[in-house]
Protein backbone atom coordinates (compact mmCIF):
# COMPACT_ATOMS: atom_id res chain seq x y z
CA UNK A 1 0.00 0.00 0.00
CA UNK A 2 1.42 3.74 -0.68
CA UNK A 3 1.28 4.82 2.87
CA UNK A 4 2.85 1.96 3.82
CA UNK A 5 5.79 2.13 1.51
CA UNK A 6 6.10 5.95 2.16
CA UNK A 7 5.88 6.16 5.81
CA UNK A 8 7.56 2.80 6.94
CA UNK A 9 10.15 2.62 3.36
CA UNK A 10 12.43 0.46 2.58
CA UNK A 11 15.37 3.44 3.02
CA UNK A 12 14.15 3.55 7.34
CA UNK A 13 12.97 1.01 9.07
CA UNK A 14 10.40 2.52 12.15
CA UNK A 15 12.16 2.82 14.98
CA UNK A 16 14.04 5.45 12.56
CA UNK A 17 10.93 7.66 12.04
CA UNK A 18 11.08 11.06 13.83
CA UNK A 19 8.29 12.16 14.79
CA UNK A 20 8.52 15.12 12.94
CA UNK A 21 8.40 12.56 9.92
CA UNK A 22 5.19 11.50 11.39
CA UNK A 23 3.33 14.38 12.07
CA UNK A 24 4.03 15.67 9.21
CA UNK A 25 2.09 12.99 6.98
CA UNK A 26 -0.50 13.42 9.97
CA UNK A 27 -1.19 16.74 8.38
CA UNK A 28 -1.38 15.48 5.04
CA UNK A 29 -4.26 12.80 5.75
CA UNK A 30 -5.70 15.30 7.67
CA UNK A 31 -6.34 17.51 4.77
CA UNK A 32 -7.24 14.53 2.46
CA UNK A 33 -9.47 13.54 5.12
CA UNK A 34 -11.04 16.80 5.45
CA UNK A 35 -11.34 17.45 1.52
CA UNK A 36 -13.32 13.91 1.58
CA UNK A 37 -15.83 14.65 4.17
CA UNK A 38 -16.35 18.02 1.94
CA UNK A 39 -16.98 15.76 -0.77
CA UNK A 40 -19.33 13.84 0.33
CA UNK A 41 -20.96 17.11 1.62
CA UNK A 42 -21.56 18.46 -1.41
CA UNK A 43 -22.77 15.05 -3.24
CA UNK A 44 -25.35 14.54 -0.46
CA UNK A 45 -26.41 18.47 -1.02
CA UNK A 46 -26.93 17.75 -4.82
CA UNK A 47 -28.58 14.22 -4.48
CA UNK A 48 -31.42 16.14 -2.46
CA UNK A 49 -31.17 19.04 -4.76
CA UNK A 50 -32.19 16.07 -7.35
CA UNK A 51 -34.33 14.73 -5.23
CA UNK A 52 -36.57 17.26 -4.39
CA UNK A 53 -36.72 18.07 -8.51
CA UNK A 54 -37.63 14.85 -9.07
CA UNK A 55 -40.66 15.29 -6.61
CA UNK A 56 -41.62 18.71 -8.27
CA UNK A 57 -41.83 17.06 -11.91
CA UNK A 58 -44.67 14.87 -12.83
CA UNK A 59 -43.21 13.92 -16.59
CA UNK A 60 -41.63 9.97 -16.49
CA UNK A 61 -38.70 11.39 -18.99
CA UNK A 62 -37.64 13.72 -16.45
CA UNK A 63 -37.55 11.72 -13.63
CA UNK A 64 -35.91 8.83 -15.34
CA UNK A 65 -33.08 11.06 -16.49
CA UNK A 66 -33.36 12.41 -12.66
CA UNK A 67 -33.37 8.74 -11.36
CA UNK A 68 -30.04 8.26 -13.32
CA UNK A 69 -28.51 11.12 -11.89
CA UNK A 70 -29.58 10.13 -8.48
CA UNK A 71 -28.07 6.72 -8.98
CA UNK A 72 -24.98 8.03 -10.58
CA UNK A 73 -24.35 10.69 -7.36
CA UNK A 74 -24.99 7.74 -5.36
CA UNK A 75 -22.12 5.79 -6.76
CA UNK A 76 -19.68 8.45 -6.59
CA UNK A 77 -20.81 9.09 -2.73
CA UNK A 78 -20.03 5.09 -2.05
CA UNK A 79 -16.45 5.82 -3.72
CA UNK A 80 -15.81 8.72 -1.60
CA UNK A 81 -16.95 7.34 1.26
CA UNK A 82 -14.60 4.11 0.70
CA UNK A 83 -11.44 6.07 0.40
CA UNK A 84 -12.85 8.61 3.10
CA UNK A 85 -12.63 5.19 5.47
CA UNK A 86 -9.06 4.24 3.77
CA UNK A 87 -7.57 8.41 4.51
CA UNK A 88 -8.72 7.31 8.48
CA UNK A 89 -7.42 4.01 9.00
CA UNK A 90 -4.26 5.62 7.63
CA UNK A 91 -4.40 8.67 9.95
CA UNK A 92 -5.33 6.19 12.99
CA UNK A 93 -2.23 4.51 12.21
CA UNK A 94 0.05 7.44 11.86
CA UNK A 95 -0.90 8.95 14.50
CA UNK A 96 -0.74 5.72 16.91
CA UNK A 97 3.02 5.68 15.64
CA UNK A 98 3.45 9.07 16.46
CA UNK A 99 2.23 8.54 19.84
CA UNK A 100 4.56 5.79 20.29
CA UNK A 101 7.57 7.78 19.35
CA UNK A 102 6.59 10.45 21.71
CA UNK A 103 6.46 8.14 24.25
CA UNK A 104 9.09 6.23 23.65
CA UNK A 105 11.56 9.67 23.65
CA UNK A 106 9.93 10.49 26.87
CA UNK A 107 11.32 7.66 28.58
CA UNK A 108 7.27 6.18 29.10
CA UNK A 109 6.95 1.89 27.68
CA UNK A 110 3.65 2.69 24.92
CA UNK A 111 3.43 0.14 22.46
CA UNK A 112 5.97 -1.34 20.35
CA UNK A 113 8.78 0.19 17.33
CA UNK A 114 9.54 -3.14 16.21
CA UNK A 115 7.28 -4.56 13.66
CA UNK A 116 7.64 -7.26 11.42
CA UNK A 117 6.76 -7.61 7.40
CA UNK A 118 4.01 -9.68 8.43
CA UNK A 119 2.72 -7.17 11.08
CA UNK A 120 2.77 -4.76 8.16
CA UNK A 121 1.39 -7.06 5.54
CA UNK A 122 -1.37 -7.34 7.91
CA UNK A 123 -2.00 -3.80 8.52
CA UNK A 124 -2.09 -2.98 4.81
CA UNK A 125 -4.45 -5.40 4.32
CA UNK A 126 -6.84 -4.46 7.18
CA UNK A 127 -6.45 -1.17 5.46
CA UNK A 128 -7.63 -1.71 2.13
CA UNK A 129 -10.37 -4.21 3.42
CA UNK A 130 -13.35 -2.41 3.19
CA UNK A 131 -15.17 -4.76 5.76
CA UNK A 132 -12.59 -3.64 8.23
CA UNK A 133 -14.74 -0.26 9.57
CA UNK A 134 -12.55 1.84 11.85
CA UNK A 135 -13.40 0.60 15.08
CA UNK A 136 -12.76 -3.02 14.33
CA UNK A 137 -9.54 -1.76 12.64
CA UNK A 138 -8.64 0.28 15.95
CA UNK A 139 -8.82 -2.87 17.78
CA UNK A 140 -6.44 -4.70 15.48
CA UNK A 141 -4.01 -1.99 15.50
CA UNK A 142 -3.64 -1.68 18.77
CA UNK A 143 -2.96 -5.48 18.89
CA UNK A 144 -0.35 -5.20 16.67
CA UNK A 145 1.33 -2.53 18.44
CA UNK A 146 0.95 -3.99 22.16
CA UNK A 147 -1.71 -1.06 23.22
CA UNK A 148 -4.08 -3.60 25.09
CA UNK A 149 -3.06 -2.24 28.81
CA UNK A 150 -4.83 0.03 30.44
CA UNK A 151 -2.11 2.61 30.90
CA UNK A 152 -1.56 2.64 27.20
CA UNK A 153 -5.42 3.17 26.35
CA UNK A 154 -5.63 6.27 28.40
CA UNK A 155 -2.16 7.72 26.98
CA UNK A 156 -3.59 6.82 24.03
CA UNK A 157 -7.44 8.55 24.63
CA UNK A 158 -6.62 11.38 22.93
CA UNK A 159 -6.09 10.10 19.40
CA UNK A 160 -9.91 8.54 19.45
CA UNK A 161 -13.23 9.37 20.81
CA UNK A 162 -13.34 10.32 24.38
CA UNK A 163 -16.05 10.23 26.53
CA UNK A 164 -17.60 13.32 25.34
CA UNK A 165 -17.27 12.59 21.61
CA UNK A 166 -18.91 9.61 22.39
CA UNK A 167 -21.73 11.00 24.01
CA UNK A 168 -21.82 13.14 20.74
CA UNK A 169 -21.94 10.19 18.52
CA UNK A 170 -25.41 8.94 20.48
CA UNK A 171 -26.58 12.35 20.61
CA UNK A 172 -26.55 12.56 17.05
CA UNK A 173 -28.01 9.25 16.45
CA UNK A 174 -31.18 10.02 19.00
CA UNK A 175 -31.21 13.02 16.38
CA UNK A 176 -31.28 10.97 13.74
CA UNK A 177 -34.40 8.87 14.96
CA UNK A 178 -35.96 12.16 15.82
CA UNK A 179 -36.31 11.45 19.50
CA UNK A 180 -34.21 15.24 19.84
CA UNK A 181 -34.99 18.45 17.74
CA UNK A 182 -31.85 20.33 16.26
CA UNK A 183 -31.81 22.86 19.40
CA UNK A 184 -31.90 20.27 21.76
CA UNK A 185 -29.54 18.41 20.37
CA UNK A 186 -26.90 20.72 19.97
CA UNK A 187 -27.68 21.94 23.80
CA UNK A 188 -26.63 18.42 25.03
CA UNK A 189 -23.79 18.11 22.77
CA UNK A 190 -22.19 21.20 23.77
CA UNK A 191 -23.52 20.05 27.67
CA UNK A 192 -21.60 16.18 27.09
CA UNK A 193 -18.73 18.49 25.80
CA UNK A 194 -18.32 20.90 29.08
CA UNK A 195 -19.34 17.97 31.31
CA UNK A 196 -16.28 15.94 30.10
CA UNK A 197 -13.78 18.87 30.27
CA UNK A 198 -14.69 20.08 33.58
CA UNK A 199 -13.01 18.39 35.76
CA UNK A 200 -9.72 18.79 33.55
CA UNK A 201 -9.47 22.17 33.43
CA UNK A 202 -9.87 21.94 37.23
CA UNK A 203 -6.49 19.16 37.29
Amino acid sequence: MALIDKVFGRNKTLSELTRTELRREEILLEKQRDRLFRKIEQITADKQKIFQQGAAQKSPELRRALAQQFELKTQEQLMVARELNLRSKELMTVGRLRMIKENSGRGRALGRLNLTDKDMTRISQWIEDDAVGQDLYRQRLDEVLGLGEQADRDALAASGLGGAGEELMHIWNELDRGRLKQEEAFEEADKAVRRKAGPEKEL
